[in-house]
């Protein structure tokens, strides 16, 4: 069985080459590293100050819209699922429906978890000339902190700095996009099993924008709430927003009510085996459509 699911996984991977909307994913990627880690470089090139290597990716995907730009564009990779090509009906005349899932999920998880690795990489890729390997912050990062620059275009959170070092906070924002990824594609899994390939994209924009919508400063406009009852607001928010939920600064380090790491890890399992769950039960009675191509 391990052997059948490995080789559904495998077959999605063997087409990535000459498949369009892997590059296009990619591309975006790359392109979207190249702008949310613009400022922080200038400033290094500028002043010739040196970065610890994964700072950028730290304080590109350690702001909760640059998480949400990032998960968008798994839209794009992700849209067709369950990824129902011209293979499919011999794959499952050779297997069973609950096998042929298993795969299509293996193959999920190990995409986000490239794909995340790819925006990783990328990030220190931009950064090596000005990047030291050490495990300590930089100056510059300390002085978007200190200088009030940090609440700009590079989103650098002085409480990040005073409680982590930059390999441990660099591990836990990979690990928080790689489970709001995660969750993301599971939702769009079983919503395009229950209501067809549409309905993921949009369950999976208005999730994303459910999130975006939950933030105190922007509650705090609209309603015009008063200052006394901003940090309960972003307590809230912190709880009931997913997109938050995967923003490393937007936690418990011990001396406020926001949820703990740990809690938004398990928070964010839950919901992915749930929503697995719930596809596995919903292929039981999913219908087949196969369109043929003449040769």
């Amino acid at each position: 069985m391990i052997r059948k699911i490995g080789l559904i996984a495998g077959q999605n991977f063997s087409g990535w080459h000459r498949n369009a909307r892997i590059w296009l994913t990619f591309a975006l990627g790359l392109v979207l590293c190249l702008m949310l880690s613009d400022q922080m470089l200038t400033r290094a090139q500028t002043y010739d100050a040196s970065i610890q290597i994964f700072e950028p990716f730290i304080w590109t995907f350690g702001d909760a819209e640059s998480v949400l730009l990032s998960t968008l564009l798994l839209l794009v990779l992700f849209a067709d699922m369950p990824f129902i090509d011209q293979a499919a009906p011999y794959r499952l005349v050779r297997t069973t429906r609950g096998i042929w899932l298993a795969g299509q999920v293996v193959y999920v998880a190990l995409a986000v978890m490239v794909y995340d690795l790819f925006l990783l990489t990328a990030e220190s890729l931009i950064a090596m000339p000005w990047a030291y390997t050490g495990n300590v912050w930089s100056e510059t990062s300390a002085a978007f902190a200190y200088s009030g620059e940090g609440t700009g275009a590079v989103p650098v959170s002085l409480k990040t700095m005073e409680m982590s070092t930059p390999y441990a906070c660099a591990w836990m924002v990979f690990l928080l996009m790689l489970l709001y990824s995660l969750f993301i594609a599971s939702l769009m899994l079983f919503l395009n099993l229950t209501a067809g390939n549409a309905a993921g994209v949009i369950g999976a924009l208005l999730i994303n924008l459910y999130g975006y919508l939950l933030n105190p400063e922007l509650l705090r406009k609209i309603f015009d709430i008063p200052a006394a009852l901003v940090y309960r607001a972003n307590v809230l928010c912190g709880w009931l927003s997913p997109l938050r939920h995967a923003t490393f600064p937007m936690h418990d380090f011990g001396y406020d009510y926001l949820p703990k790491i740990s809690v938004s890890v398990m928070i964010f399992l839950v919901l992915t085996a749930g929503l697995l769950l719930l596809s596995g039960v919903r292929m039981r009675n999913y219908n087949f459509t196969f369109i043929q191509v003449e040769e």
